[in-house]
């Protein structure tokens, strides 16, 4: 079986995984690279872990998770059906089976909340925690000065912690954002898609999507 740890030797992802950021750095976006599709592959394989799913879906989440932005090396438009499709020949030429990498590119090429959403298991965890991701480390312009809406929320957020609890069958996204930097509301005002994706995909999993902001539940 393919795993996580094969696909991060890979040159071709490693290639695609620094020529993305270093796409993104000239357009001026946060950061998409090795710190961020960690992150998301770590969380998206404790959603299906806590939830019981076998381990092999939980492989895929994590290989899923790693690769799912390496669209944006061709263009941020579109970069995650870009990215389903480069992932999708890189995993076939690496030897997994025709389902498997099904399976990832599906989850991929849903995970952008302006044209997919969650259609599977792995989807649904790839969407959960690629959108958990929001975290003043993820700001590569240092410029505050020059800050866009995005760059603010993102800086103003000092915490953010994923949670998932099996028992009440639900995940978590507490965030602190710090009010001096941004309000609550500009969080609402870029990320109410991202939320609501969230939100659905969780209820695809059969559990809740829940948002707290600086200890006040909103979701």
């Amino acid at each position: 079986m393919i795993t996580l740890e094969d696909v991060k030797q890979n040159e071709e992802v490693k290639h695609l995984v620094l020529s993305s950021q270093k796409q993104l750095n000239a357009l001026g976006y946060t950061e998409h690279s090795v710190r961020h599709i960690s992150i998301v592959s770590k969380r998206a394989a404790e959603v299906l872990k806590t939830l019981n799913y076998p381990e092999e879906r939980i492989e895929l989440a994590k290989i899923a998770g790693y690769l799912h932005d390496i669209g944006n090396c061709v263009n941020r438009v579109d970069h995650a059906h870009t990215g389903a499709i480069l992932a999708y020949e890189i995993l076939k030429d690496m030897g997994m089976d025709a389902q498997k990498r099904t399976e990832i590119m599906m989850a991929i090429g849903n995970h952008d909340e302006q044209t997919g959403t969650a259609v599977s298991d792995i989807s649904a965890a790839l969407i959960l925690a690629d959108k958990s991701d929001v975290h003043r480390d993820r700001v590569v312009n240092h410029n505050i000065s020059t800050f866009d809406k995005h760059d603010k929320v993102n800086y103003a957020v000092t915490s953010a912690n994923f949670i998932i609890n099996k028992e009440k069958r639900k995940v978590t996204l507490d965030l602190t954002i710090d009010t001096n930097i941004s309000p609550v509301l500009d969080y609402f005002e870029i990320f109410m898609d991202r939320t609501m994706m969230s939100k659905y995909a969780a209820k695809y999993l059969g559990i809740w999507f829940e948002l707290i902001i600086n200890d006040t539940k909103l979701l």
